[in-house]
């Protein structure tokens, strides 16, 4: 099936820390909440649960689909509940991370959104993948403002 790339959301951003220490904080649960969500169960290996609460309130569901270790990472997205435009498990995040200029050029494309969660989404990522550099480069994010339950995500 082939999809409007228009559609797509897709962020860049360079990480000075190496695949293999930007890895784990896609992977490792604890990592994972240094940069995104309240709280989250993963198994990430093919098929595994892929769930992060975000705030209290939202919670994002899908499935691991690929996991190539210090290399890529891949699982679907939705959101659990009404009032969200997208289901769990129907759209698609691909995190590639490739060595560059001494440490890694993450890249995140959000595959099969439509209009106005589309743009929530770009929002979104992008503030997510500043704090993820951070976090990654041994940084502290600090709180983060869209972890609370006022603020809706999707």
């Amino acid at each position: 099936m082939s999809r409007d790339s228009s559609d797509d959301v897709e962020v860049e951003v360079w990480i000075a820390a190496s695949p293999e220490a930007v890895f784990p904080f896609l992977t490792d649960p604890d990592r994972l909440l240094l940069w995104i969500g309240i709280a989250a169960r993963i198994e990430p290996v093919p098929g595994g649960l892929f769930l992060v609460g975000m705030n209290g309130r939202d919670v994002a569901r899908g499935a691991y689909v690929d996991v190539v270790p210090h290399r890529r990472v891949v699982f679907t997205w939705g959101w659990e509940g009404g009032g969200h435009g997208v289901p769990p498990g129907t759209t698609t995040v691909t995190i590639d991370l490739t060595p560059e200029k001494g440490g890694t050029t993450l890249r995140l494309r959000h595959a099969g959104l439509r209009g106005d969660d589309r743009n929530r989404h770009a929002k979104g990522w992008g503030h997510y993948t500043a704090r993820l550099k951070i976090a990654a480069e041994g940084g502290e994010p600090g709180p983060d403002p869209l972890a609370s339950p006022e603020v809706p995500h999707g």
